[in-house]
C-alpha cells in the first residue's frame, strides 16, 4: 500500500513518491522508491536479460559454431599438411637428383679410370716396341710414362679430381655434389669434364697410331732396302727364324687367330712384324761378309782374268788384292767359323771362314795366323797379319768370296757393305 503526502504548496504540486511497504505480523517497513533504485533494477533486468539471450543463443548455435572452428581448424591442418607435403616432395627430388648425380658422376669417372689403366696398359705396350724402334733408330717420344699431345696429358685422376674435388672428405665431396650450383649440376660439370678428356684421349689414340705408322713404313722401308741389296749379292732373307737360332727360337702350341678390330692392336702388330723383319734382314746381313779385310788399304787388283804375274799369260783372279804392308792387321769380313788357319799351297798362310749358306771367304799370303780352327770370329775380328807368303810378288792380302766353292766377285759384298752400313746402325 502507498501512502499519500502532502503537496508543496511552495513550488506547485509536489512530485509523489513510491513507497513501498512490507508488512510482517505486527511489523511494518516501508521503502520509497527512488528513480535511481528504478534506473539500477532496470540496467540489472537488461543486463540479465541480454546474459539470458546470448546464453540461450550459444545454447542453439553451439554446434554451428563449433562445426565451423572444427571445419576451420581441418582446413588449417589439412593446408599445413599440404605445405608439408610439398616441402617433402621437393625434399625427395632434391635427394633424387642428388642420387642421380652421384650416380653418373660415379658412372663417368669408372669410365675415365678405365680409359686411364688401358692408356696405361698401352703404353706398357708400347715400351718394348719403342725401345726396339730406337735400337733400329727412331722412337717416339713420351713425358713421365704418360703420352703428351699439344701440351695436353691424358690424365684421368686430373679429371676425376676436378669433378669430385681435389681436396675436402667424402661428406664435403658429398656435399658439393647436393649443394651444386643451379646454373650448371654436378653432371653437367661431369659430362663437361669427360668430353674434354676423352677427346684428348681420342687425340692421343690419333698420335700413337700415327707415331706407330710412321715407326712402321720406317722399319718397312728399312727392311725392303737391306733386303733388296742383299737379293743383289744373291741371298734372300729368311722370313722364318731358323730352328738352332738361339736369338729368334720361338714355339708353342697353335692356337687360332683372335679377330683384332682395335686400329690400335693392328697398329702395334703392324710394327712388331716390322720390327721382325728389320731384324730379320739385318741379322741376315751381319753373317755374310760385307765387311772390308782392310780398310786402310788399297785395292791393286781385282776380280776376273788378267795376265798372270808368273807365267805371263791369262788367268782368273778369283779374288782382288789390297796393298798392304807385312804386319798389317786383317780382319774377318763376317761372322763365321774358322775351317782353315794354315799354309795352303799357292796361298801360303791362309785363314777360311765359314759363314753359313755355302758362303766362305778366303785371306791369303798371311805372315801370321792369329786363329785356329773352330773358332767363332765376328766382323772385323783379327784373324792374321799380311804378308807375302805363297805364290806372291810382294806383301798383299789376297781375298777371295766363295760359294758353294765357286769364286764370286768381292766388289760386289764391298759395294754392298758400304750401302748397308746406312741401315745397319
Amino acid at each position: 500500500m502507498v501512502a499519500e503526502r502532502p503537496e508543496n504548496r511552495v513550488f506547485g504540486k509536489r512530485a509523489q513518491q513510491h513507497v513501498v511497504i512490507f508488512a510482517s505480523g505486527d511489523k511494518i517497513r516501508h521503502m520509497t522508491i527512488r528513480p535511481w533504485m528504478a534506473a539500477v533494477a532496470f540496467c540489472f533486468a537488461g543486463m540479465f536479460t541480454v546474459g539470458y539471450l546470448a546464453a540461450t543463443s550459444y545454447l542453439v548455435l553451439r554446434d554451428d559454431l563449433i562445426g565451423a572452428t572444427m571445419a576451420r581448424q581441418a582446413r588449417m591442418q589439412h593446408d599445413y599438411e599440404d605445405r608439408i607435403s610439398a616441402l617433402r616432395a621437393q625434399v625427395d627430388r632434391v635427394t633424387s637428383r642428388q642420387l642421380l648425380d652421384q650416380q653418373v658422376v660415379e658412372e663417368k669417372v669408372e669410365k675415365l679410370m678405365q680409359q686411364q689403366l688401358a692408356l696405361s696398359a698401352r703404353h706398357g705396350k708400347l715400351d718394348a716396341l719403342l725401345n726396339r724402334a730406337e735400337n733400329a733408330g727412331a722412337a717416339a717420344p713420351v713425358t713421365d710414362g704418360i703420352p703428351v699431345t699439344d701440351g695436353r696429358r691424358a690424365d684421368a685422376v686430373g679429371a676425376i679430381n676436378a669433378i669430385m674435388g681435389a681436396t675436402g672428405s667424402a661428406s664435403q665431396k658429398t656435399a658439393q655434389l647436393a649443394y651444386a650450383a643451379t646454373n650448371e649440376s654436378v653432371a653437367d660439370r661431369a659430362d663437361r669434364l669427360f668430353s674434354k678428356v676423352t677427346l684428348s684421349l681420342k687425340d692421343l689414340e690419333h698420335e700413337q697410331i700415327n707415331r706407330i705408322q710412321s715407326l712402321t713404313a720406317g722399319a718397312s722401308e728399312t727392311a725392303d732396302a737391306i733386303q733388296t741389296i742383299l737379293r743383289r749379292t744373291g741371298f734372300d732373307v729368311a722370313e722364318k727364324a731358323e730352328g738352332g737360332d738361339s736369338e729368334t727360337a720361338i714355339g708353342g702350341p697353335f692356337v687360332e687367330p683372335v679377330d683384332v678390330t682395335d686400329p690400335f692392336e693392328t697398329s702395334i702388330n703392324d710394327l712388331d712384324t716390322a720390327l721382325d723383319r728389320l731384324d730379320n734382314a739385318r741379322r741376315t746381313a751381319r753373317k755374310l761378309p760385307f765387311g772390308n779385310p782392310s780398310p786402310a788399304s788399297s785395292i791393286t787388283s781385282r776380280f776376273g782374268n788378267r795376265t798372270d804375274p808368273f807365267l805371263g799369260r791369262l788367268a782368273l783372279h778369283a779374288g782382288i788384292d789390297f796393298r798392304a804392308r807385312t804386319g798389317t792387321q786383317i780382319g774377318a769380313t763376317g761372322a763365321g767359323t774358322v775351317v782353315v788357319a794354315a799354309r795352303n799351297g799357292g796361298y801360303g798362310n791362309m785363314v777360311e771362314i765359314d759363314h753359313g749358306n755355302g758362303l766362305t771367304t778366303r785371306y791369303a799370303h798371311l805372315s801370321r795366323v792369329l786363329v785356329k780352327v773352330g773358332d767363332h770370329v765376328e766382323a772385323s775380328t783379327p784373324i792374321g797379319l799380311s804378308g807375302t807368303t805363297g805364290r806372291s810378288t810382294g806383301p798383299h792380302l789376297h781375298y777371295e768370296v766363295r760359294r758353294d766353292g765357286k769364286a764370286l766377285d768381292p766388289m760386289r759384298f764391298l759395294t754392298a757393305g758400304m750401302k748397308l752400313t746406312t741401315y745397319m746402325d
